[in-house]
């Protein structure tokens, strides 16, 4: 394959997706390291403190831009190789295959990656831009982010966006985890089995500790 079709090319934007996807896996383990911080129940001190670490540090901060080009070439490949296999696929099948085929939501990633991306853009405008926009580029004064989560998670409706949010990002996990490593070459049926069984259960939990967040907050189960 040709440098010029890794961004062209189905196998490209397939490799590309895998790539960053796998990337962007690691980022939900930190992520939901951190917020698990909250349920200590310390009134926020070590999530804060987990928090001041991560934007306060140049290498990290470095790491932020590559975790956003991430994210945008996730989210462009994917909605280019979507628009691409819908556009193989006009005439469809004779005889609709369901789950025989394959699963559902391997076939809905593009929907539940669109919700996906919904959700993101109201997750970073109720955290991440308000912080950064205090906080500058490497020096500033950092919010409080465990006070906004705790006003933030007072709102019913704030809540259910969250939630279906986690909802779709474990059904997009469920399918993405096993076949990152399938793109990228793992075929060996002992290692497939053993990165199925694992992606299931990473696809479930990271979600439910993420849902779990502000659901804790808008019962009071944290203070």
């Amino acid at each position: 394959m040709k440098w010029s079709e890794i961004f062209t090319s189905s196998v490209g934007k397939k490799w590309i997706i895998a790539l960053t996807g796998l990337f962007l896996i690691t980022f939900l383990i930190v992520h939901a390291g951190l917020n698990a911080c909250i349920w200590v129940n310390d009134g926020g001190t070590m999530f804060n403190a987990g928090a001041h670490f991560m934007g306060s540090t140049v290498v990290i901060r470095i790491v932020e831009v590559g975790l956003m080009l991430g994210f945008v070439l996730h989210i462009v490949q994917g909605i280019m190789l979507e628009i691409q296999n819908r556009r193989t696929r006009k005439i469809g099948y004779a005889v609709a295959m369901g789950n025989k085929g394959s699963k559902w939501y391997s076939r809905s990633m593009g929907l539940l990656g669109t919700l996906i991306l919904i959700f993101l853009v109201i997750h970073l405008s109720h955290f991440w831009i308000p912080n950064r926009s205090n906080q500058g580029w490497l020096l500033g004064e950092e919010i409080n982010l465990y006070e906004r989560m705790k006003i933030t998670f007072q709102e019913l409706w704030v809540v259910i966006v969250y939630v279906v949010g986690c909802i779709s990002l474990a059904w997009h996990l469920l399918h993405g985890f096993q076949s990152a490593f399938r793109t990228i070459g793992v075929t060996n049926k002992k290692y497939l089995k053993m990165l199925n069984a694992l992606g299931t259960g990473f696809s479930i939990i990271v979600p439910f500790v993420f849902a779990l967040m502000p659901i804790s907050f808008y019962l009071g189960w944290i203070k």
